[in-house]
């Protein structure tokens, strides 16, 4: 009986989510209320006060499911970070670009997040979560940058903070522009090429510390 309650209580976890997923992404968060959620979900709101407090927490466990890959996918580089940390480097954005367009869920959740949500109100709590993931990502790639430098495939001036806004920006703006467009190229063919751009334009010419 408690086996049973509990695979109960994770499928009513999972099929609110899958609703709110499906109903932000067609109509927005703000034009979205937890009733159309329940009702999408074939359930009642008080099921999904059992789970999830408002939209928020709902748009929160939408985010940390979808990026979940991202995150396995820094802890598989950390692995080859000492050896070849722009290499490394190289697999994180390359695996990011790939795994979006390879994953409707990621697109869908990433669509939501990037143009169908106002960070104000009950869902605020979600942008602070997103920097918290951002600020997470820069650490662990500054890291690789300063290792890069220190193994000499990077030149000893090299501006790390504004080489970390240039990646930074590179993934995020790639993400979100092609989001609105998704048929316009072939995200996950051309990543390569594009990620390889990126890593060579930090090698051969990286922005440089300013001298007195």
């Amino acid at each position: 009986m408690v086996r049973k309650t509990k695979e109960d209580a994770e499928h009513t976890y999972a099929a609110l989510l899958e609703a709110a997923e499906q109903m932000f992404f067609d109509k927005g968060v703000a034009h979205t209320t937890l009733a159309d959620i329940a009702s999408a979900a074939g359930m009642t709101r008080g099921a999904i006060y059992w789970h999830f407090k408002d939209k928020g927490a709902l748009l929160q466990a939408l985010f940390a499911q979808a990026t979940l890959p991202m995150e396995n996918m820094l802890a598989e580089a950390t692995a080859y970070i000492a050896t070849d940390p722009l290499g490394a480097l190289r697999h994180m954005c390359l695996q990011a670009l790939i795994t979006l367009a390879g994953s409707p869920r990621q697109q869908r959740v990433f669509s939501i997040l990037f143009h169908k949500c106002e960070n104000v109100g009950e869902v605020a709590g979600v942008l602070e979560h997103e920097l918290a993931c951002r600020d997470e990502c820069l650490a662990k790639f500054e890291d690789i940058l300063q290792q890069a430098i220190t193994q000499g495939q990077l030149p000893p001036d090299t501006d790390v903070f504004l080489s970390l806004q240039t990646l930074h920006n590179f993934t995020m703006g790639t993400m979100r522009e092609w989001l609105l467009e998704p048929q316009s190229y072939p995200l996950a063919s051309a990543a390569p090429a594009m990620v390889d751009m990126l890593i060579a334009g930090l090698r051969t010419c990286p922005p440089r510390v300013k001298t007195p």
